[in-house]
């Protein structure tokens, strides 16, 4: 992997927060850092060049929906999605699983692969490990992730383990098949909220070898100190020397305690979702703009910052 390496510059002798950079074919990343989700090839309602004033370095797109409309091969031919999208900075692409596996009504799950019809016209697909990354590649992010399966929070012990064990199979698929090219793959950890599962996942996961870590099957419903302790146990097994990354977590608490716990990469739609229904998070806490004591109140939203 010439084009992609990490490195850890610093660490808290207090906590397991660590700084660090990674370094991709599209430029350097400074960590920890929050990727702004543009799931269909936009983040909505910013442009690139907001993107780039309010400081975000990568932001991540949705394979599942990107190859449902516009598809790959027209995204390919554009020039790969920093083109299509007009964003020179790096890209991280997920592998579309979450989506497929939140639509459990619109699917049909075996060992071989998912079988899903698609929300804009109904018609039916079937994603192998070895298609997602064979769409990935089209669509040619600087870090692309590997087909896992992501359990529901409600889902049984014995559930959560056939998703587990399958995830690493599917994971082990997709770096068989995965081209020497400049894209980083990473693995993605699952294990629902059963130590003896997640640490299996990671053992499994690791053995394979990739490129960085991912901590899947958070923020589906848990309770949210349970959450806190599954994210905190499975960071402490992950290796220090790669990147580890907390999927679909993104508000504020959540982030710190995150960093905390040793995290590098955050992905949520959760901050630009609130927004545009009017909520914003600030250093008071959270609030409602529509809320009608504000509706003759023209201070800024924060006082001492000199963002628009």
């Amino acid at each position: 992997m010439a084009d992609f390496k990490f490195r850890i510059l610093t660490k808290d002798s207090q906590t397991s927060a660590r700084v660090g950079k990674i370094f991709t074919a599209h430029g350097e990343v400074e960590t920890p850092c929050f990727m702004p989700v543009g799931t269909k090839g936009a983040v909505k309602t910013l442009s690139p060049r907001d993107l780039k004033e309010i400081g975000a370095q990568m932001i991540l797109s949705n394979t599942y929906h990107l190859y449902l409309r516009p598809g790959p091969d027209l995204i390919e031919k554009a020039g790969g999605l920093h083109k299509f999208m007009g964003w020179e900075g790096p890209i991280l692409t997920d592998s579309g699983g979450y989506q497929v596996f939140s639509l459990s009504r619109l699917r049909k799950l075996n060992d071989e692969g998912v079988e899903f019809q698609s929300i804009i016209d109904g018609s039916w697909h079937f994603f192998t490990p070895e298609k997602v990354m064979e769409v990935q590649e089209k669509l040619g992010a600087d870090i692309i992730m590997v087909l896992d399966e992501c359990p529901p929070y409600e889902a049984s012990k014995q559930a959560v383990k056939e998703a587990t064990e399958r995830s690493w199979k599917w994971a082990k698929r997709c770096k068989e098949v995965k081209r020497d090219n400049y894209q980083a793959l990473f693995g993605i950890v699952q294990g629902g909220f059963h130590k003896d599962l997640r640490k299996a996942s990671v053992e499994e996961t690791v053995k394979i070898g990739f490129d960085g870590y991912a901590l899947g099957g958070v923020s589906v419903g848990e309770p949210v100190e349970l959450g806190r302790e599954i994210v905190v146990y499975t960071t402490e097994l992950l290796p220090e020397a790669q990147p580890r990354y907390l999927m679909g977590v993104g508000d504020p608490v959540g982030l710190l305690e995150g960093v905390q716990a040793g995290i590098d990469l955050f992905d949520s739609a959760l901050p630009t979702r609130i927004a545009r229904g009017g909520t914003v998070f600030t250093r008071q806490g959270k609030l409602n703009l529509r809320n009608k004591i504000y509706k003759e109140d023209f201070s800024p939203l924060e006082p001492n910052c000199s963002c628009w």
